[in-house]
């Protein structure tokens, strides 16, 4: 919308859903909601001056009397929470509308993108905010695994440590039968099929990934020498044929009746 187009509420206030937030949210999912509008937790930024920057947040709020959205840019400084005008919005969902806030906040010279830190090995300020974004545990493929295996009865420890002395934890772990199962990122452990090089960095990230190769199998090496039997999974295997992997080694004489069960659940 226009900054002086009307707004197309006119003999009634706009609905919740254009912008007010369900009610109850955690503190992750109301920055998750922001990133995301802004384009990137890196797109959210403020020039404080002498180098600092504050991460800001778009509000919505509707004025009684004209029934339109204004948006409003708020940041942290010092104690203190500024607040800028940007505009007004006219959107049916308030996620249209902060991503058309973040635009005019964007275009009205209200923001910056921070630069990544001097130690960084990332290249831009987007790459460093994918980067800070990877989990180390309890990914999408990790969660669907799991919970395939809880649903065919089997308990297991998730994140420890095999052998107490070696510092390497595995994803999911059986303890008693001595089974350690590890989820690999197709990107951070190169796999063969979906691992793409990089275009930047060429050389760190070469060593980076080769370094991970190494570790892994210098990893199941230690761990089958030591009686453990390692199971390992790509991030892109289907979770229900890497659910009936784990079950035809810790229940072989049950995994074909364990896989005709499996194929019937979600795996989403």
């Amino acid at each position: 919308m226009a900054p002086n187009e009307p707004s197309r509420w006119k003999d009634k206030p706009p609905p919740a859903r254009a912008w007010k937030g369900r009610e109850g949210r955690s503190r992750e999912a109301l920055a998750a909601e922001q990133d995301r509008a802004a384009g990137g937790r890196h797109r959210r930024m403020v020039d404080l001056g002498d180098g600092r920057f504050a991460r800001a947040s778009i509000e919505l709020k509707v004025l009684p009397k004209t029934r339109r959205i204004r948006a409003y840019l708020r940041w942290s400084d010092k104690g203190r929470s500024p607040a800028e005008y940007v505009g007004e919005v006219a959107h049916e969902t308030r996620g249209a509308n902060l991503a058309q806030a973040w635009e005019m906040a964007r275009d009205a010279g209200l923001l910056a993108e921070e630069s990544p830190p001097e130690r960084s090995w990332a290249t831009s300020p987007a790459v460093r905010s994918v980067m800070r974004g990877n989990r180390g545990r309890d990914t999408k493929p990790e969660i669907r695994l799991r919970s395939l295996l809880h649903r065919a009865g089997l308990r297991y420890r998730v994140g420890i440590r095999p052998l107490p002395q070696l510092r390497r934890t595995a994803d999911v772990v059986f303890p008693k039968a001595r089974v350690a199962v590890f989820v690999d990122g197709c990107f951070w452990h190169g796999c063969p099929e979906h691992h793409r090089p990089a275009t930047k960095n060429i050389d760190f990230w070469r060593e980076k990934i080769e370094g991970n190769r190494k570790r892994d199998a210098e990893t199941d090496s230690l761990l089958r020498q030591a009686g453990w039997t390692v199971i390992r999974v790509w991030e892109h295997d289907d979770p229900v044929d890497a659910a009936n992997r784990v079950i035809a080694v810790l229940r072989p004489e049950r995994a074909t009746a364990e896989r005709a069960g499996l194929q019937t659940m979600p795996t989403q």
